[in-house]
């Protein structure tokens, strides 16, 4: 009989695999690959800096990094006939009363700031934790709230329920604001719109899963249930009492005008004090105070086993693929419950570092369809582009994204939505891509490959319009070959299949000799536009 300590398990070899992985050195198309997935996409200057390390050290380099952040907004009247009276400039209701402004920011952070990975993780939990835009007018209101996440990225998940709990932003999409405890005597319950989308889109999701993501089922095959409406009832009516902060100088009172400058504020009279059953038997006694009340049930959220593989194999399909395997997701959620629990460093270690984000065990299941926010801000890093924001936002908004206002607290796209000719494999970013957006995507990409670029918007000060320079890629064009292999290389990480080698080049070559620029834009056109460039391998 053979020693046990040299029967090494299967999973001990897989992690010993991927921690050398972790620490060896990448080549050109190893890195590529691994900016794809941790940030919003390689530039030759990233690229360099990531072969020069490793994953492991890259990311540890990058946790230090907060370079980005969304300042530099005030306090309006939410009124805008008082915020923009009369003889204000044209642009007050859209630079007070839209998110335009903080729209443009984020394009321009992702764009150039080196804090990738900080504002790739942010950008994915702020399509999990839904706020929109699209009530929350203000930018300086979604500019706090957008703020969290950049601040929490790298905290633990605990720290982004209560800070998503208590912004006053949620408070208001949400209606826990002003939420007061019901009223037998007047008919009136605790609004329960917040205490349902926190369970069900937030934390712990509508079926009981396993730990590689799979639903639990009962005898009958029929998936469990995760809570009933009377545990809904239960947290609406343990976060009761809760409004806006007062403005500086006034005194506080429940009801008080919309503000959203500092976390929501509690008063106990309009608390419901009675006892709350909550997840798991975790029973809420009577008599507690209103933030007593929310730690508790933040707590029995947050200690629910549904978390890990709810959210973990959500960070997966944003940062990696969209149909990860049970055993992927199975290991994202034992790095979420190892003590302590929802460390979001180790989440994001474990998804980005796992052997599957850089060998796919089903490649031919393996991927995501890039969002359009992606697909913009990628084309533009891997090209050298610049960009004031303003051109971005419009054609992400144009393409079915307008970033940090989705229509509804689902996102811009569902996480199980399922790819309509293929229900077996999820394509949640198919949610926004149909004829009618690649349409439209392929007029953006004929216009950002345009030889003069985009001009500024004169209304927005120190606009700087967007532009592309392919002055560097004209050499390449009286080898077309090459120029495809360049191509590859940079756009591709060196994956680009040899039929669409050989129709790039002949895209060049379909532009007269003389026009070298055209020649570029004909090929680059085309890459940009196939398939196997839209969808993220």
């Amino acid at each position: 009989m053979k020693s046990r300590s040299r029967r090494w398990p299967i999973l001990a070899l897989c992690a010993l695999a991927a921690a050398g992985a972790a620490q060896a050195a990448m080549t050109e198309s190893e890195a590529r690959r691994f900016l794809d997935e941790a940030s919003f996409g390689p530039t030759d200057a990233t690229v360099a800096a990531a072969m020069a390390s490793s994953r492991a050290d890259w990311l540890a380099q990058q946790f230090t990094r907060a370079d980005s952040d969304y300042a530099g907004y005030t306090y309006v009247n939410p009124n805008p006939k008082l915020g923009c009276p009369a003889g204000s400039a044209p642009t007050c209701r859209r630079d007070n009363y839209s998110i335009f402004p903080l729209q443009r920011q984020f394009f321009e952070n992702a764009l150039g700031n080196p804090d990738q990975l900080r504002q790739r993780v942010a950008l994915a939990l702020s399509e999990i934790l839904v706020a929109s835009g699209r009530q929350i007018h203000q930018p300086y209101a979604m500019a706090n709230y957008e703020r969290i996440f950049l601040a929490d990225a790298f905290t633990n998940f605990r720290r982004i329920l209560r800070d998503v709990t208590l912004s006053p932003v949620m408070g208001d999409y949400l209606n826990m604001a002003n939420n007061a405890k019901g009223n037998p005597a007047r008919g009136t319950t605790a609004n329960e719109n917040y205490g349902r989308e926190v369970l069900q889109l937030f934390s712990v999701g509508l079926v009981m899963l396993n730990p590689d993501g799979s639903a639990q089922r009962d005898s009958q095959g029929l998936p469990v249930p995760t809570y009933s409406q009377d545990i809904v009832e239960g947290y609406s009516r343990a976060f009761t009492g809760w409004t806006y902060p007062p403005r500086p100088g006034a005194t506080a009172h429940f009801g008080d005008p919309v503000d959203f400058e500092s976390p929501m504020i509690a008063f106990a009279a309009q608390h419901d004090e009675a006892a709350k059953t909550l997840l798991g038997g975790v029973t809420l006694p009577a008599g507690q105070t209103p933030a007593a009340d929310l730690e508790g049930a933040l707590d029995s959220i947050f200690n629910h086993p549904n978390v890990g593989p709810f959210i973990g194999r959500q960070l997966i399909q944003q940062l990696v693929t969209s149909n990860p395997s049970p055993a992927y997701v199975a290991r994202v959620t034992a790095a979420f419950d190892a003590a302590p629990r929802g460390d979001m460093k180790r989440v994001i270690r474990a998804i980005l570092l796992d052997p599957e984000a850089s060998a796919p065990a089903a490649p031919s299941t393996y991927g995501k369809l890039r969002e359009p926010v992606v697909q913009l801000v990628r084309l533009f890093r891997a090209l050298g582009g610049r960009s004031d924001g303003v051109w971005l936002l419009r054609q992400a908004a144009a393409l079915g994204e307008p970033v940090f206002s989705p229509a509804t607290v689902f996102n811009f796209y569902p996480p199980d939505y399922a790819l309509p000719d293929d229900p077996g494999l999820l394509g949640p970013t198919f949610g926004v891509y149909n004829a009618s957006t690649a349409f439209v995507l392929s007029g953006a990409l004929a216009m950002a490959l345009g030889p003069n670029g985009i001009a500024a918007d004169p209304t927005v000060a120190g606009a700087s319009g967007s532009r592309i320079d392919l002055g560097p890629w004209q050499g390449l064009v009286a080898d077309p070959a090459g120029l495809a292999a360049q191509i590859n290389r940079v756009l591709f990480a060196g994956a680009m299949s040899p039929a669409l080698q050989s129709t790039v080049a002949a895209a060049a070559q379909s532009q007269p000799a003389a026009k070298p620029l055209a020649r570029v834009r004909a090929a680059l056109f085309v890459a940009a536009m196939a398939p196997e460039y839209l969808v993220e391998h």
